[in-house]
């Protein structure tokens, strides 16, 4: 009762999976993935345990083929399941039960497989497929998107749609797979799943930008005032900030990075655009000095209050 689709991009090694249905919390049960290990879909008559085991068997050196081949040969009930799997290496492997509720059935290409069971018509995991292929060259999460809105300008889900996910995570295999997921989105519950997934994958996105600047130490080390680094940064903030507009944090880092750059009159400017949408941000300034991002005594740290 559901459409998906796994792939991976041949360019970066980013493996994908992405999914909507007519289902609570879609995302908890169908989407699987690890970093350099390989990705799952599992549905129809659900059994979760297709994710978790075929992860594991992919991490222990199956393909995805042989993995699914040897989870579907176990399971009594395989004539209702549908499944798809693919591994680091981009092999796809995908089982449609021959009770699976009509309309239902599966297309793959070269390192994808879009797969759909309980739709309006039979034509919804090849327009998958093509929208997913006619979008080489971009991005791993908006070719997955645009599967998926494939998927419901065909009519979709027979009932209706409810909840959508996606889970993108890196083709490098690491002892903290955690650290290598690049998109874990999940609308359990909205009368558009697509649009507000969309609207999140923009934002997780701009918050992705907004996370570079602390985990890349631009902020606890000394800055230039003509610095490459810097002019970088307040670039990527401004971009950051039309995303996440009136939230204006991106506004406020920026006033941080000028102040210690030294640029103390476009740091005030900066500070008080950002408290006009909320005052708080001023109350933060004071508490930089002892994390380290401004030295104490610093000559901002007395502009804390100003205003505009």
């Amino acid at each position: 009762m559901t459409y998906s689709i796994v792939a991976r991009d041949p360019a970066t090694g980013a493996i994908g999976v992405a999914v909507e249905s007519h289902y609570f919390g879609v995302g908890r049960v169908v989407t699987w993935a690890e970093s350099g290990v390989g990705a799952v879909a599992t549905q129809s008559v659900l059994e979760t345990a297709y994710g978790p085991r075929g992860i594991e068997l992919m991490r222990s050196g199956s393909s995805a083929r042989s993995a699914l081949e040897t989870l579907v040969a176990g399971d009594p009930q395989r004539p209702v399941r549908q499944v798809a799997m693919i591994d680091a290496s981009g092999e796809v492997a995908v089982h449609t039960g021959e009770l699976c509720l009509a309309e239902a059935g599966h297309a793959t290409g070269h390192q994808v497989s879009a797969q759909a069971n309980l739709m309006e018509k039979p034509t919804v995991w090849a327009a998958m497929l093509h929208a997913f292929e006619a979008r080489a060259g971009e991005d791993l999460p908006s070719r997955l998107l645009a599967a998926l809105d494939a998927a419901e300008g065909e009519g979709g889900d027979l009932r209706g749609k409810q909840s959508a996910a996606m889970l993108v995570v890196s083709g490098t295999r690491s002892d903290a797979p955690w650290d290598q997921r690049l998109v874990d989105l999940r609308v359990d519950d909205h009368p558009d799943p697509l649009e507000e997934l969309r609207r999140l994958l923009e934002l997780s996105s701009a918050f992705d930008r907004l996370a570079k600047l602390f985990v890349g130490g631009l902020l606890f080390g000394p800055i230039a005032a003509e610095a490459t680094e810097l002019q970088r940064a307040l670039s990527e903030l401004d971009t950051t900030q039309g995303v996440l507009e009136p939230n204006r944090e991106p506004t406020f880092w920026q006033a941080v990075l000028l102040a210690k750059a030294g640029r103390l009159e476009e740091a005030r400017r900066k500070l008080a655009h950002a408290c006009d949408t909320n005052p708080r941000w001023s109350s933060l300034v004071a508490r930089l000095a002892p994390s380290g991002i401004l030295p104490p005594g610093h000559p901002w740290l007395a502009k804390e209050n100003v205003k505009p």
